[in-house]
Formats: structure tokens, C-alpha cells, sequence
């Protein structure tokens, strides 16, 4: 019987750039199951560049690490990762559903 080969859909492909991307960063200092300090740090720095440059505050990310670091081991393991991902998808989600409409330009016949 033939296999039948099924594209992923948007939100598969999506998932599966989560983990991809976790997996870039994690293990580069030992345990490839979580991300040590250095590699959080690596993953903000390049992965949400805008995101971590436009912070006034040096030590913000130190305690956002402490914050996501659920079971405080001084690693993130894929879940406390998510839940960062999580957090950004909903202040995003939160930033654009409080914006006002984008206006319409009305062509007008000369």
C-alpha cells in the first residue's frame, strides 16, 4: 500500500520551529534538554533581538530567566521555554487586538 504523504499544516510547521529552535540553543553547554543562562542569553540576544536591545535595563533578562525557571535548577527546560514563548505570543496577541483599526485610504475619481 502506498504512503500517503500529508503536508504540515501552518500551525505544525510552526511547532515544529519551536523545537527546532529550542534545540539550537540547548546543549551547547552540556544538557541538550534545556538552555543554561548563557544560552538563554545567546537565544534572546539573536532570536528576539528587537525584543531584548530595546530593553532599558541590563538585568531584565537575569530575571526573566529567574522568573521562568519554574523549579529553580539555573536551566529552562522545554516547558519553562514554552511558557516564555507563551507570555510573548500573549502580549503580542494583547498589543494588537488594542490597536485601532488600520484606516482605509478611499480612492477618489478625479
Amino acid at each position: 500500500m502506498a504512503k500517503v504523504i500529508v503536508n504540515p499544516t501552518e500551525t505544525e510547521r510552526c511547532i515544529e520551529s519551536l523545537i527546532a529552535v529550542f534545540q539550537r540553543y540547548a546543549g551547547q553547554e552540556g544538557n541538550n534538554c534545556t538552555l543554561s543562562k548563557t544560552e538563554f542569553l545567546k537565544f534572546m540576544n539573536t532570536e528576539l533581538a528587537a525584543f531584548s536591545k530595546s530593553q532599558k535595563d541590563p538585568g531584565v533578562l537575569d530575571r526573566m530567566m529567574k522568573k521562568l525557571d519554574l523549579n529553580c535548577d539555573g536551566q529552562l527546560d522545554f516547558q519553562e521555554f514554552l511558557n516564555l514563548i507563551g507570555g510573548l505570543a500573549q502580549a503580542c496577541h494583547a498589543s494588537f487586538t488594542a490597536a485601532p483599526p488600520a484606516t482605509h485610504l478611499q480612492h477618489k475619481k478625479i
